[in-house]
Parts: C-alpha cells; structure tokens; sequence
C-alpha cells in the first residue's frame, strides 16, 4: 500500500501530500525514524499536518507506545513554527486516545489497551481483541475462528440456567424461584425466542412438565431440558394450619393462573369462597386494604413486594423435589468449572 493511501486511511483530510512544494521542510524525530515533513504553504493547516503525521507514526509502529515525543517547545523551535501550532496537534492527539500528558515529564504515546498487560479489571472487549489479533498475526482466518470458538464454547460447562416458559407471568415466578433454589444465575426465554442461536451458549434450559414436548422441539439438537415437576395440593399443603371458616385471606398474584390454582387449594381445606379477596397485581390499587386481611396468599414474586405489616403466606410453583434436582445439577457442573 503506497504511503499517501496510508495517510489518507489514517486521516481523511490528508490531501497536503501532493501539494508539497519547495517550501516543505523535514527533519527526524529525534530518538527514532520518525520523519516530519511540513509544506508551510500548503493549503492545509499545518497543526493537521503534524496531527496526521504522528498518527502515521504510530499506526506503523514507527513511534512505539510509551514512547516520548519532542516537546512543544523543541518542535516548534526545529520547523520555525508557531508554538500555538504544536501544543493546538497535541491537545488535539491527546482528545483522541493518541497520546497522553504526563506531568512534569512530557508527551508520550499512549498505551493501547492491547499494549498493556492483562489483569483482573480488563474488559471483556479488550480481553477479545487481544484474542482477535493474535490469532489473525498466527494466520487463523475469521471462518476458523469463528468454528474455533464454537467448539470451546460448546465443551464449556453452563453457567446459568434458562427458563422456558411460553406464559411470561408465570416465566417471571419461575425464574425467581429457580434462582433463589440454587443461587445460580437465572433467565427466561418464551417458545418464540428460542430461535436465537446464542440464547443457548453456556444456559442449561428447564422448562415444567406441562411445557416439556413443546420445549424440546425448539431446542438446539445438542440441547435437552431439565423438567421441572409442580407442587401438589397436598404438599403445598404441609405445615400450614387450617384458619377458621370464615377468615378473611387475600391472594395476590400477576399471573391468573395462581389466583385460579390457590382458590381451589383453600376450598379443598374448607375455606369459605366468600372471605377470599383475588387481587391481580397487573391492576392499579391491588394493593388496597391488605393489611386487613388474616394473611395473605402469594407466589415467589410478589412476596417481596406487599406492603409492610402483611402476613405473608408464600406457595411456590416448583415441587421440592425439582428444586434439589436444579441445585445438585448446578452443584456438579460449578465444580466442573474450578
């Protein structure tokens, strides 16, 4: 590539190159191979000229990062140009990430973030473009890597489990109450979002009984789901002592389902239908007057968010049983992970 398309790739308003006349001057960078030519009667401001000509520099490593360039001072001495001139180029490098002030030292050239050492506060993006580079300055093609990465990612274990769930109220329960039963990171997805490759990478997907057909005919061909067994009327049941007749409950929930499900749970203990209050947590003001209620019924989601004073009494959708299966399941794939 000839050095004016490098110069014009770096910076746009190169067009200074052919114009140079009689009047360019040139001198090296002291330190280094670095060559200046500045053409005062150019039409372009000669602060873009030495702007441009530093950025060259250092995109063809001429200049190294951390390296120190001449001061302002000393530059503007050497091209017999104003001072304003080379401190307006630097200011203006400086803007842009090219270089950097240190004080009471000088200009340098900055580090970039794949010149640095890797730590623990790297970012992610920068952790993945010191990947990139290296692997295309090895010859890998962007094909080759992009095969290569799936492979790893695929032999990686999970690392959070997905929620499969075509109602998006119950989805919200069920995600809660999976997460909160084995402290691992949790996500829903619906049928329809199941379609995006990537939803998948590191997720392992669980989905209830009821849903298990229509889940796994989504599911990628190397991907299956736990299955997730409900709670039963009796075991919700357990420990719970049967109120009074006549006691005033309030249930409350967003999804309608659990409004329909805890009526018939509270029937079957004798409960008379007439002191149930349904409240659907979707409607404006559900949350009226609860506090008068003997206590109140709710899922795993809304249980953090009844007014304070409420008695709180909280049935989950998923069995216990499913519950230690999801966290022995997690248990051995974090201990794959270390």
């Amino acid at each position: 590539m000839k050095v004016k398309t490098l110069i014009a790739l770096c910076y746009p308003r190169l067009e200074f190159w052919g114009a140079v006349r009689s009047s360019l001057v040139t001198h090296h960078f002291s330190r280094c191979s670095m060559r200046l030519w500045l053409a005062k009667s150019s039409e372009v401001p000669l602060r873009e000229q030495l702007e441009a000509q530093v950025i060259l520099g250092i995109v063809s490593n001429d200049l190294k990062a951390g390296q120190r360039l001449p001061s302002t001072r000393e530059l503007a001495r050497r091209y017999k140009i104003h001072s304003n001139t080379v401190s307006a180029a630097y200011r203006r490098l400086s803007k842009n990430g090219w270089v950097e002030f240190r004080k009471g030292s000088g200009i340098y050239v900055r580090k970039s973030p794949i010149d640095q050492p890797l730590d623990s506060k790297i970012e992610l993006d920068q952790l993945v473009s010191v990947f990139l580079k290296l692997a295309r300055e090895k010859g890998f093609s962007l094909a080759e890597i992009q095969t290569g990465l799936r492979r790893w990612l695929s032999l990686q274990p999970p690392d959070h489990f997905l929620v499969i769930e075509p109602d998006p109220e119950l989805r919200r329960i069920l995600v809660v109450e999976v997460e909160k039963g084995t402290g691992l990171r949790t996500v829903g997805a619906s049928l329809e979002q199941c379609g995006a490759a990537d939803l998948f990478t590191g997720a392992a997907p669980v989905c209830l009984l009821r849903q298990a057909e229509k889940v796994r005919s989504v599911l990628p061909r190397d991907k299956d789901s736990l299955v997730l067994h409900s709670r039963s009327v009796s075991e919700s049941l357990v420990g719970q002592v049967a109120p009074p007749f006549d006691t005033m409950i309030a249930i409350v929930s967003r999804w309608t389902e659990f409004l329909r499900w805890s009526r018939t749970i509270l029937v079957a203990a004798g409960l008379d239908p007439a002191a149930i209050s349904f409240r659907d947590a979707r409607v404006r003001g559900w949350e009226r007057g609860l506090r008068s209620a003997a206590f109140v019924i709710t899922d795993s989601l809304m249980a953090h968010r009844l007014p304070a004073g409420c008695t709180t009494r909280v049935f989950p959708i998923i069995a216990d049983s499913s519950v230690a299966e999801l966290r022995g399941y997690a248990e051995g794939f974090l201990a794959k992970r270390d």
